[in-house]
């Protein structure tokens, strides 16, 4: 948490990681001061064309980035052009998002946002799907095989949402990198639509059996009981440690294979309707072939623990809309 007696130590850091290249545009010179309870952030920006700046914040020293931040003024969203600049951040109304000890903070500069998903690559193999020790839905334990994926490495967020649809349907709304939420498995479809029209590409839903056997960490897992790690409170947002809201994607650590908040934060729709696990083995399944109930994955920031191991599974109607429910992205060969 961010008190005033720690003002200084953040612009120690901000010094330290203010500076940012992509593309044609590069930040450079940056230096932070203290001016009452404002954080000062001077800047050089050097660009071909006028671009966005963001000022961005890491709690995990580095492995993830969310932004942009709100309380900040000055120099900073679009339009910048190259030369001297300065940004006024209201540090001190922002704590209650600064929860950590390895804060760091910088200025990006970009140039038109991507629409796309960061993507995990998905080795494919056979594991297990299911648990003798879940809820009866769970059962019976049979084998899969899967061909390769890729994955979204975070949940899709407000931001990506807003770009392609043009709103935020979001109850938690005012955090574009919160994961959109309030959105039915029809409601997804639309999205997929319009960004596979805008992106060229072939992104779906993932299968159940996808979803599961990133979950559980894929051709590197190690059993855990959640998504990454026997201890929830370091990979999932849920009711012991979400204060019952969403939070940035990627701030707690990831799974095996680099994926973030598989469990907790917001459940996450399946492609399948929902059906009877198979008995026997079987190879890139899709689910039953037809119903009246979809599958979403995951647990969520206002689920009890259980609820967030990587076979759990729960069912609903697809034009059902709730604040703890949104989803990731696959992206791979059509079957």
């Amino acid at each position: 948490m961010v008190r005033n007696d720690v003002v200084d130590f953040l612009i120690a850091l901000c010094t330290m990681f203010c500076m940012n290249s992509a593309l044609a545009q590069t930040v450079s010179n940056a230096v932070a001061e203290q001016q009452d309870k404002i954080l000062l952030i001077h800047y050089t920006l050097q660009t071909d064309s006028p671009c966005e700046l963001s000022l961005q914040v890491s709690m995990n020293n580095g492995r993830s980035w969310a932004g942009p931040l709100l309380k900040v003024t000055g120099d900073i969203g679009k339009n910048i052009s190259s030369g001297s600049h300065a940004i006024q951040w209201q540090v001190l109304e922002e704590q209650e998002q600064l929860v950590g000890d390895q804060i760091q903070f910088k200025v990006v500069a970009s140039g038109k946002k991507s629409v796309e998903p960061e993507m995990v690559f998905v080795q494919g193999g056979s594991f297990n799907m299911g648990s003798s020790d879940g809820e009866d839905y769970e059962k019976p334990v049979h084998q899969v095989t899967l061909s390769d994926f890729s994955l979204g490495k975070y949940e899709v967020t407000q931001a990506q949402w807003q770009a392609v649809m043009g709103s935020n349907p979001s109850n938690f709304s005012g955090c574009d990198q919160c994961p959109v939420e309030t959105v039915s498995w029809d409601d997804v479809q639309d999205f997929i639509s319009k960004l596979n029209q805008q992106a060229g590409k072939s992104y779906r839903l993932p299968t159940e059996a996808e979803w599961e056997y990133a979950a559980k960490g894929g051709n590197k897992s190690r059993a855990y009981t959640y998504s990454g790690s026997n201890d929830l409170d370091s990979v999932a947002w849920y009711y012991d440690n979400s204060s019952d809201k969403t939070h940035p994607v990627g701030q707690k650590l990831p799974n095996e294979l680099d994926l973030y908040d598989m469990s907790g934060n917001v459940w996450e729709w399946c492609s399948d309707w929902h059906g009877n696990y198979s008995s026997g083995a079987i190879v890139n399944p899709k689910g039953a072939s037809s119903g009246q109930t979809r599958v979403y994955r995951g647990g969520s920031c206002s689920n009890f623990a259980q609820l967030g191991r990587p076979s759990g599974r729960r069912r609903t109607v697809p034009d059902l809309r709730s604040s703890s429910l949104g989803f990731r992205l696959v992206l791979a060969p059509v079957r």
